[in-house]
């Protein structure tokens, strides 16, 4: 999205696609040009048989090196499962990273993944056979995912094919095997990042804490961190103004 001016890919997270982030990348515009990424086993991009950050974030390299970041390197925003992948592109991929922006995740053991197994298992009690709308998934899934945002959201990964039916964009079956490795990090050894770092934060969320300060500075020593007000986990749709402001603040300098 977008001719000309600072190129910045985006990272999704967790059943998200990289449409997620058209509002805020149409928003940039005209001073950045954007491209939005579909991670593996998500939106458009092919299935994998296993999960890891280093593999994932090898992928999305050869994926930018032959085309986004040909002519040199980009800046790069990732947020949840995305910031992950973000921090471990950065870390293994330094030339193809200019400056990173880190959306609510740390690069720790995110520790209990109950939310998304509940989530996982919700999905999977439909039975795509025998659906007649996606209205209908809606109503069923209403008694087990109660907020109709995340419905919403879940439920943009549900797709009807002309002759094969409802299907899964989304490889749901390998996300769930994956939970553990999806909730941890790579383990680094190398040399730090030492490009300029944003790490956003929702002052309502759990997955930014203190104690994880020291080693996001170890790996990323030029960190600035920035806490928006009256956000949770999802910050760009939550405070869609405030991140765009940080992003413009922080890419444009």
């Amino acid at each position: 999205m977008g001719e000309s001016g600072t190129r910045v890919v985006f990272l999704h997270g967790l059943f998200g696609q990289g449409r997620n982030f058209t509002q805020v990348a149409k928003a940039l515009q005209p001073q950045f040009a954007s491209l939005l990424v579909d991670l593996p086993n998500h939106g458009r991009s092919a299935w994998t048989e296993e999960f890891d950050y280093a593999d994932t974030a090898d992928m999305v390299a050869e994926e930018l090196r032959g085309g986004f970041a040909a002519d040199g390197p980009v800046d790069v925003v990732g947020h949840s499962m995305g910031g992950k992948v973000a921090m471990a592109l950065a870390l293994r991929h330094p030339d193809l990273v200019d400056r990173l922006v880190v959306v609510d995740i740390s690069p720790v053991d995110s520790g209990d993944m109950s939310e998304f197994e509940h989530l996982l298992g919700a999905l999977a009690t439909l039975d795509l056979d025998d659906l007649t709308r996606r209205g209908e998934a809606d109503e069923r899934l209403a008694e087990l995912v109660r907020s109709r945002q995340v419905r919403g959201f879940l439920l943009q990964n549900l797709r009807e094919h002309p002759e094969e039916g409802w299907h899964w964009q989304a490889n749901l079956d390998l996300l769930r095997q994956e939970l553990p490795a999806l909730g941890g990090f790579l383990e680094h050894t190398g040399d730090p990042f030492d490009g300029r770092v944003l790490w956003v934060a929702g002052a309502d969320s759990p997955y930014v804490q203190p104690e994880h300060a020291e080693r996001m500075r170890a790996l990323f020593p030029r960190t600035t961190q920035v806490t928006i007000k009256d956000a949770g986990h999802w910050v760009h749709s939550e405070q869609p103004e405030a991140f765009v402001s940080a992003l413009r603040i922080f890419l444009g300098a």
